[in-house]
């Protein structure tokens, strides 16, 4: 018997862009089931694919308060059919503030139990992803949270993958893995286990479906793109070569041997970490050619890289050269490691060393430093562990309730200050945005709040959470802030 297909709930005010979101899923597709007897505000069902899997769309009005009574039987109806539904997306307009409305609806359908997507709609360039921060006041889970804009096509892929996830695979989805199934089988078992055509598909079937869900659940989190980033001849190709555990870059002790990055991947630990190979950087007076375009693709580099191994020689004094390259790292806002390439000496002498390097790239403080030896392999294995790390907490997410302890604990110990008799008051904390994480102050006078109690904050931060290796971003916002309106954020 088939089974009957799944059904979505589409729900929110009028004008939040309900009926463009339901044109961009059901592409012309549309086969109208049934309609609920009633007026236009009634919930209609539509028959839709979402990236090729069949669902029911269920189509519901507006929920506005022009008139007390239409919104009390608009609300009703769309609780009524988010209980007849799998799944719920609730939809809000990106540039407006969350309501109290909103609220309310969205925590009652929380209580059902199903699975809800909060879907911001109108966020339609990668600036005013900054808007998001003031949605985490419902509570919901980074993974549930979709800032989207219909018009210009952005976020929705994601939000379709988050959707078809819980929708069964189409009939050509278990065709083909079915005929995947059956070769791989007959390359192991003996010709007459196909006879029975019906109890091979009976039997792999839920395999199908296993696997379909092992597919949906890659996370892009278990790929890292790591730059080698540091002036000529410092030894990044024999870091690398010692990395992969073979010789795949050129090895030369002439300076700016290597032009082109070099990508190379490896898998460790569950991840895919792809490293660049930069060209070495000289000093702009002796940038010319070949390697004015070097620096230029070194930069497109850092642009897409998630952590940077910023590499110094060791054996040689820092120059002011080594602070502006660490300073590119600086400014693209990656991830961290300080890596002392050709390293012979004992502990002592490295103290004294980090110490030096500690001096000379203060606005480094977070990074770790770990001293290695390409060519004897020295500590080359505690790096690889080190780039899990650091990735780790560039990219971990901390739940709203951790973040506000936290920063109200920091708040107890150290009082917000009080610029000419302002009173300030921070109302609550969430983080909007990791790779690097970025976190936002909900307050009431943003603006008089001085930096450096938000590097106090930063600190406080580091103290209780593992914030190794990664920069962290504080903004001090209002309640509802316009982007326009915005403040730079404050890196530490």
């Amino acid at each position: 018997m088939k089974e009957p297909l799944k059904k979505i709930a589409l729900i929110g005010q009028p004008n939040v862009g309900k009926s463009s979101l339901f044109n961009r899923i059901a592409k012309k597709r549309i086969a109208i089931v049934s309609d609920l007897a009633g007026t236009t505000r009634d919930i209609r069902k539509h028959e839709v694919e979402v990236l090729g899997r069949k669902a029911l769309m269920l189509d519901t009005g507006g929920i506005d308060e022009t008139n007390d009574a239409i919104f009390s039987n608009v609300k009703r109806k769309a609780i009524e059919c988010a209980k007849e539904a799998d799944i719920i997306l609730f939809m809000v307009d990106g540039k407006r503030i969350p309501d109290d409305k909103d609220k309310e609806l969205f925590y009652e359908l929380q209580d059902l139990g199903k699975r809800l997507a909060l879907v911001v709609n109108k966020i339609d360039n990668d600036k005013e992803k900054e808007r998001l921060w003031s949605f985490y006041e419902f509570g919901i889970d980074d993974e549930n949270l979709f800032g989207i804009s219909v018009s210009h096509n952005r976020g929705t892929k994601k939000l379709f993958e988050w959707i078809a996830k819980d929708l069964p695979p189409s009939e050509e989805e278990i065709a083909l893995a079915l005929q995947t199934l059956k070769e791989e089988k007959k390359e192991q078992d003996d010709d007459d286990y196909f006879e029975d055509e019906e109890e091979f598909e009976e039997e792999y079937i839920e395999e199908i479906y296993e696997e379909d869900d092992e597919e949906d659940d890659e996370d892009c989190d278990d790929k890292i793109n790591v730059a080698i980033i540091g002036r000529t001849n410092v030894g990044k190709s024999s870091i690398l070569n010692a990395l992969l555990g073979e010789e795949r870059s050129v090895v030369s002790p002439i300076a700016g041997t290597t032009i082109d990055p070099v990508d190379e991947s490896f898998e460790y630990e569950g991840k895919t970490i792809t490293f660049v190979d930069t060209a070495g950087l000289r000093r702009r007076g002796k940038i010319e050619g070949i390697e004015k375009y070097a620096l230029m693709r070194t930069k497109e580099m850092l642009e897409k890289a998630n952590l940077a191994l910023v590499v110094l020689d060791a054996s040689e004094t820092l120059v002011d050269l080594d602070e502006k390259i660490a300073g590119l790292v600086d400014e693209y806002g990656l991830g961290t490691i300080i890596v002392l390439n050709k390293w012979d000496e004992n502990m002592d002498t490295f103290k004294k060393f980090e110490e030096t390097v500690r001096s000379k790239f203060k606005f480094l403080y977070y990074a770790p430093i770990i001293a290695v030896s390409a060519k004897t392999g020295r500590s080359i294995g505690r790096l690889k562990d080190k780039i899990i790390e650091i990735y780790n907490n560039y990219s971990q997410r901390i739940p709203t309730a951790t973040l506000n302890k936290i920063v109200e604990e920091a708040v107890i110990r150290h009082a917000l200050p009080s610029p000419n008799g302002n009173y300030l008051r921070i109302y609550y904390t969430t983080q909007f945005e990791s790779k690097p994480p970025r976190i936002a102050l909900i307050m009431n006078k943003p603006n008089l709040l001085h930096f450096s109690y938000k590097r106090y904050l930063i600190n406080y931060l580091r103290d209780n959470i593992n914030f190794e290796g990664t920069p962290i971003h504080i903004l001090a916002r209002k309640k509802g802030q316009r982007e326009e309106d915005n403040e730079e954020s404050f890196q530490g």
